[in-house]
């Protein structure tokens, strides 16, 4: 295993993969420092603005906090990773390079995990808001959600470490991760609306019961939520699929050719994926009013000083 490690370090750290792409990959580190730097802001901003909002239930807000302080973790500790990885390809230091790369792997697999599994935690928690209804919050706790959290962190901490001994093993931890946790969205997010739909229909149907006169405020509440966590699905969707589809055949192609315009196509896929710790904190900033105004909050109290 050893010698495999060593091999595939040698690959992605050789001039032969990245002499031909130096001003590319400048460009590309150019860029990747202004996304860690708007995903710091930006998630730092979005953690304040959770905090102080007060629409969200504890659980339901420590699920979305997971999911910026995974974002915000990315562009201060991943971003810079692979941005000294590419930088140390372009000065030819390989000793170096074979370290970060190392470090820039098990980072980025462990965060982007965290947030895939923390993404399906809130379409399973959104589903079972709108399932067990008064008995939800008896069901769903803070202590449970935190249970969740950490479990999240360990599993993706010790799938993302597999990658020092067995390559392959890490391999077939991504490739059964993403679609679990894609499929488990797709489902409760159809389940979601097909039920919305069924509520709807009862509504319409007793429009003139008493019954019925809150459920109207209900539902729209629960909407904004659950839009918030469908736009930040959609997001990671976007973000993540040129990597999802690119990274399977390109890894085997410049296993094989040692292509750099092959290598280029992946490292833009990479970058296209860090940008979704950039622009969740918008759908953020959009979608909660709560946060919102924490957030314009916070910056006048910053100007001001």
């Amino acid at each position: 295993m050893d010698a495999d490690q060593k091999s595939y370090k040698d690959v992605y750290c050789s001039a032969e993969l990245t002499g031909a792409i130096h001003n590319e990959l400048i460009c590309l580190s150019a860029l990747n420092i202004f996304l860690s730097l708007t995903a710091f802001l930006g998630n730092a901003l979005t953690l304040v603005g959770l905090r102080k909002d007060n629409s969200l239930y504890p659980p339901s807000k420590r699920l979305f906090r997971c999911l910026a302080s995974t974002d915000l973790c990315i562009g201060t500790i991943v971003g810079p990773l692979h941005v000294s990885y590419w930088i140390s390809a372009v000065t030819e230091h390989w000793d170096i390079c074979r370290y970060l790369l190392g470090a820039t792997l098990i980072t980025a697999n462990m965060l982007c995990s965290v947030s895939l599994l923390t993404l399906a935690a809130i379409s399973v928690d959104r589903l079972l808001s709108l399932l067990l209804n008064l008995r939800y919050k008896q069901m769903v706790t803070l202590n449970r959600t935190h249970v969740t959290v950490i479990i999240f962190w360990f599993v993706s901490g010790v799938g993302s470490i597999m990658s020092l001994w067995n390559e392959l093993a890490s391999s077939w931890y991504s490739y059964v991760i993403i679609p679990v946790c894609l499929l488990t969205s797709l489902y409760c997010y159809s389940r979601i609306f097909l039920k919305l739909r069924h509520l709807t229909n009862q509504v319409q149907k007793n429009v003139h019961g008493r019954v019925c006169q809150t459920a109207p405020f209900n539902v729209a509440r629960y909407r904004k939520v659950l839009y918030t966590a469908l736009w930040l699905q959609i997001a990671l969707i976007f973000c993540y699929s040129p990597y999802i589809i690119t990274a399977p055949v390109v890894y085997r192609e410049i296993q094989r050719n040692r292509s750099p315009s092959v290598y280029l196509v992946l490292q833009v896929a990479i970058t296209i994926l860090y940008w979704n710790s950039s622009l969740n904190p918008i759908l953020y900033y959009l979608k909660i009013r709560g946060v919102r105004q924490a957030v314009k909050d916070t910056i006048r109290h910053l100007l001001c000083l």
